[in-house]
């Protein structure tokens, strides 16, 4: 998110092109950008970046009336991979919940993604005074906003029945997860991939696209 912005903006603060004036700075800069960033990079990443500068341009040209060209717009894109559907099947959720007893705590933390569709990060981050009774409150989410979401019965016993925030590091966190995915021979699926199985079931439930918006 955020996070991950400033970190490419400094970055590319370090490079030759920001060396360049705005008016100086051409597609072939930009295309020289992106493949270099391709050759270490997977290419959602590269268009992520590209959409980045993209924006910078747009700000300079739109709103502080600068008379610049934007170079983004000039070059090819990387075509960005399929994105990801994967769905649980009821045999892979029954083992990732229900048998899944040698790690309470990674336990609890696979049925609050079900339940929430929240990050991994976002709820290992999660603090006692965040729960108010049937709400929870994300101070500082991917977006670098906060995020007020209703917690539905079995998330609030979850949270009331475990010590928060969840004392697991998010490498600890990564490395549980692949040994419980690999006992139980369940391939392809990313801890990402719950937040997918989550949304969908919030729809599958009768919420529409504003209310699933609001807690997603």
């Amino acid at each position: 998110g955020h996070i991950r912005e400033r970190y490419f903006l400094q970055q590319l603060a370090k490079t030759d092109l920001a060396q360049l004036k705005l008016d100086q700075i051409q597609a072939r800069h930009i295309a020289r950008l992106r493949d270099h960033r391709l050759a270490k990079n997977k290419p959602d990443t590269v268009l992520r970046e590209l959409t980045i500068i993209n924006h910078l341009f747009n700000i300079c040209i739109k709103d502080w009336s600068y008379p610049i060209s934007n170079p983004v717009k000039q070059i090819y894109k990387p075509k960005s991979s399929c994105s990801r559907k994967r769905r649980l099947t009821s045999l892979e959720y029954n083992y990732l919940v229900n048998n899944n007893a040698m790690n309470p705590k990674l336990k609890a933390i696979i049925e609050l993604a079900i339940e929430t569709g929240m990050r991994r990060g976002e709820i290992l981050k999660i603090e006692q005074h965040h729960v108010r009774d049937r709400t929870l409150i994300i101070p500082l989410t991917k977006n670098g906003v906060s995020r007020e979401i209703p917690l539905t019965k079995k998330a609030s016993h979850l949270l009331n029945d475990n010590i928060l925030p969840f004392s697991m590091t998010p490498n600890a966190l990564r490395l549980a997860w692949s040994r419980l995915k690999k006992k139980g021979d369940i391939k392809d699926l990313h801890f990402h991939d719950l937040r997918h199985e989550a949304i969908s079931r919030f729809f599958e439930k009768g919420l529409g696209i504003p209310e699933v918006a609001l807690i997603s």
